[in-house]
């Protein structure tokens, strides 16, 4: 069972899942990057650009999922370099280090808890996020075109899609992809008809809306929504 609630840590939030059987738990690309714990171990999961289908076993996770565009400068580590990988923390920070977060974690009255702890600590001794990237996901989010958010924010395509890349793992135009997909997931599944989800969603028409959720998350819209996967 997937549950999760708003961190301490703004933006971000905190997550448990119990897959019901190896594989369960489709896991959609958002934009985000998480810091996850599996077995003991802290691992990183980079920013997908397609759907995730875990090859674990059944065992507990646990997760802090950052906002957009936070997770490089708390973990040192471009976001373009983990798009589409998981990772262990010890593949980017001293083993020594990592171990001894680890048994932190794992101390903890929870390893939820344990996460959400490490990663406030890091947010405390790192720089603060810049102000721009959160404004380049509001504005796409709002269906803002690419071009016209770069000329707002006083950037130039290069500029921006060199930024995006780094903050996000993915230029704009696919960040913007990917929160379109969640704003049409969002009305779908609160029933809002398909063909008007995808005029609300900022899609062409009922089949763009189709083939770019069986692209970006391996199902169709129906079966999706109705918890396939």
């Amino acid at each position: 069972m997937y549950v999760e609630r708003a961190s301490r840590l703004p933006g971000a939030v905190v997550w448990t899942n119990s897959p019901s059987r190896p594989g369960a738990g489709r896991v959609l690309p958002d934009g985000c990057m998480d810091l996850l714990w599996h077995d003991g171990r802290l691992m990183v999961a980079g920013p997908d650009t397609r759907a995730h289908l875990p090859d674990g076993g059944t065992g507990p996770w646990a997760g802090v999922r950052f906002y957009p565009g936070t997770a490089p400068g708390l973990l040192g580590v471009p976001a373009h370099e983990l798009r589409d990988r998981r990772v262990d923390l010890a593949d980017l920070w001293p083993a020594p280090r990592v171990r001894r977060l680890a048994d932190g974690v794992n101390a903890a009255a929870d390893p939820a808890s344990g996460l959400e702890e490490l990663a406030l600590r890091q947010a405390a001794g790192s720089e603060p996020p810049d102000p721009l990237l959160r404004r380049v996901v509001t504005a796409l989010d709002a269906g803002r075109p690419v071009a016209a958010t770069a000329d707002e924010l006083g950037l130039g395509p290069r500029q921006l899609h060199r930024r995006s890349l780094s903050a996000f793992g993915y230029g704009p135009k696919t960040l913007a992809r990917i929160l379109r997909l969640h704003r049409a997931l969002a009305l779908a599944r609160a029933g809002v008809p398909f063909a008007e989800t995808a005029a609300r969603a900022g899609y062409a028409d009922q089949a763009h809306l189709a083939r770019d959720v069986r692209e970006l998350a391996g199902l169709p819209l129906g079966q999706l929504i109705g918890g396939g996967g």
